[in-house]
């Protein structure tokens, strides 16, 4: 049985979650409160929320240190800051490349018969925005909104691949093994990108999963910087260096069509 200090630890513990989510849940109905009115004073802010008036000035000052909101001139009035401009931007920017991008990923899946996959840049880690699963394909794991390992995918190197070496030491993050094959060398890795710079496109075999092939071209944007990653992937009995040869030409292609449907136009 725990003695009563560990269960003085634990309902302390319980209740500074209690108290963090409350914080949040609040802070969240400011912004709420903002976007509804236009602008509140921190009173008007407070009595909504049914908290002092000193409750809620801290709140507006945490979201006003991520510019989330803003107050112009001294105990002023508050009105939603640039913050959400940037975060409703990046939103926007990623439903657009979805809406570009599913067309012709779903033609790429039809002409290969294989999963493909639409990926970003993400927090270390390549983020998986969209999945079309090819006609024949019996089953296949939904990779949307997983977070996915940089150094052992196609993708990931992909989207690191026009990053000096210096951005990408610190963005490859953690270089764990998966499976056997998982290359976590950075000189090797270093030596890959390039190669993949040079090429246009990176091919990863069994090295996030062992039976997974993956093949990832660029896709670029009206600068002609890289943004995403489509990729084509399954599994590697079925993926051979033959096959990898016969789905390029269609994956080039298709992160080709992406890019122009996005603006940008090859010199």
């Amino acid at each position: 049985m725990r003695n009563d200090a560990e269960s003085g630890r634990s309902a302390s513990g319980d209740a500074r979650t209690q108290g963090a989510v409350q914080s949040v849940d609040r802070a969240l109905t400011i912004l709420e409160i903002l976007a509804r009115a236009g602008e509140a004073g921190v009173g008007e802010v407070a009595a909504e929320l049914g908290v002092h008036k000193s409750t809620a000035s801290r709140l507006v000052a945490a979201l006003a240190a991520h510019d989330l909101v803003e107050q112009p001139a001294e105990r002023g009035r508050v009105r939603l800051g640039i913050g959400i401009l940037r975060l409703a931007g990046a939103t926007s920017a990623r439903l657009d490349l979805v809406q570009e991008a599913r067309p012709v990923c779903r033609l790429l899946a039809s002409q290969t018969n294989e999963t493909v996959n639409l990926a970003v840049l993400g927090d270390r880690s390549a983020l998986y925005i969209d999945q079309v699963i090819g006609p024949s394909t019996i089953t296949s794991y939904n990779w949307v909104g997983q977070h996915i390992p940089l150094h052992a995918t196609s993708n990931g190197r992909v989207l690191v691949s026009e990053l000096t070496p210096e951005e990408r030491r610190v963005t490859w993050g953690e270089l764990t093994a998966y499976t056997d094959s998982t290359v976590t060398d950075p000189d090797t890795l270093e030596e890959m990108v390039a190669d993949v710079h040079t090429r246009g496109y990176a091919v990863a075999r069994d090295e996030l999963d062992v039976g997974l092939t993956a093949v990832a071209a660029p896709v670029r944007n009206a600068h002609g910087e890289i943004c995403a990653s489509v990729s084509v992937s399954g599994p590697s009995f079925r993926i051979d260096q033959a096959r990898v040869e016969e789905l390029l030409p269609l994956l080039l292609q298709a992160a080709g069509d992406v890019s122009a449907r996005l603006g940008w136009h090859r010199a």
